[in-house]
């Protein structure tokens, strides 16, 4: 299996994305200030503080996530414990947002986030438990204590 190229691919979507979803935080940031909106009360300004900071933040976890991947397609190695949790959180949000982006946004910002999900899993897969590093190899014997 050529993982290089898939953890390569994963990297440069996942730059792509970033960028991506603080524009659209920044577009219902500019919405919320216009319109002068709260939820119960709270201020309008607290609100698009927040709507900037999930933005901003969002941008940054997925650039995080994109750097796991990039250094594990250079490398050829398998992300470490941290960076595998990354991808593993990057994952799970992918298919949240993909179950509520089909009913709200339709089927092809499911497919976008169906798409990255999988090239995710697919990182994660490829670069799974390394054989020959602490295990016994399959068909051997375990080693007597």
């Amino acid at each position: 299996m050529a993982r290089r190229p898939i953890a390569l691919v994963t990297a440069a979507v996942l730059f792509l994305e970033a960028p991506g979803i603080v524009a659209i935080n920044a577009v219902m940031a500019g919405f919320v200030e216009a319109q002068s909106m709260s939820l119960d009360g709270m201020d309008p300004d607290a609100m698009v503080a927040g709507t900037w900071g999930l933005g901003i933040g969002s941008g940054v976890a997925l650039v995080l996530c994109a750097l796991v991947a990039l250094v594990a397609g250079i490398r050829d190695r398998r992300p470490g414990r941290l960076g595998r949790g990354l991808l593993i959180g990057c994952a799970i949000v992918h298919g949240l947002l993909g179950a509520v982006a089909v009913g709200l946004l339709g089927w092809p910002a499911f497919a976008f986030l169906v798409t990255v999900l999988g090239l995710v899993v697919l990182t994660l897969v490829a670069y799974g438990e390394e054989r020959g590093k602490g295990a016994d190899a399959p068909g051997e014997a375990p080693a007597a204590a």
